[in-house]
């Protein structure tokens, strides 16, 4: 029987990462799984408050779970990520990264680009890409298969909405994804 108290996705440019924690509140055990697999195991701990910490996929993002004690015998379970509350990583995260989704030659592709670096992630990896001025903005060049594929990024003209970044796959535009 396990003790998991508490489960989050966590979205990377790599993928989408399960997290789960197991905490023992009798014995104070506690083990941490990622994608499964477990990374973290302590056994027969007094302080039942404390925190956890961990890495997340390809990049080893730093993750730390807090454990708090509540009102009695109730405890409260936060996850950080690169040191934001889980809420705030994932508010932040929609602003500085833009995903599709898209499907070529019978497979399914994730396209992830990081507008702080301009890398561009394809289905957990880093991509090379090469990025070239024109004249309404920029394009990063890149292929996926045998396809040809730029991310434009032109100037919205609008202060508040900043730079609108698009992926063309064989002339085509294709939609942003929500994740």
């Amino acid at each position: 029987m396990t003790d998991v108290v508490a489960v989050w996705d966590v979205i990377l440019s790599d993928g989408i990462h399960k997290i789960e924690f197991e905490h023992g509140t009798t014995s104070g055990k506690r083990v941490v799984y990622v994608d499964g697999k477990e990374e973290i195991r302590k056994e027969w701990m007094f302080n039942l408050v404390g925190k956890e910490t961990f890495y997340v996929g390809a990049a080893k993002t730093k993750a730390t779970i807090h454990i708090l004690s509540d009102k009695g015998y109730v405890f409260k379970y936060i996850l950080e990520i690169e040191r934001k509350s889980f809420v705030k990583y994932v508010e932040n995260r929609s602003k500085t990264t833009n995903t599709w989704v898209l499907h070529l030659d019978g497979e399914n592709f994730r396209i992830v680009l990081e507008k702080n670096s301009m890398d561009v992630w394809c289905n957990g990896e880093i991509i090379e890409s090469a990025g070239e001025f024109v004249d309404d903005g920029t394009e990063t060049h890149f292929s996926v298969g045998s396809h040809d594929c730029y991310i434009k990024a032109v100037s919205s003209g609008k202060r508040r909405e900043g730079i609108i970044h698009t992926l063309i796959v064989d002339n085509r535009e294709i939609p942003e994804s929500l994740q």
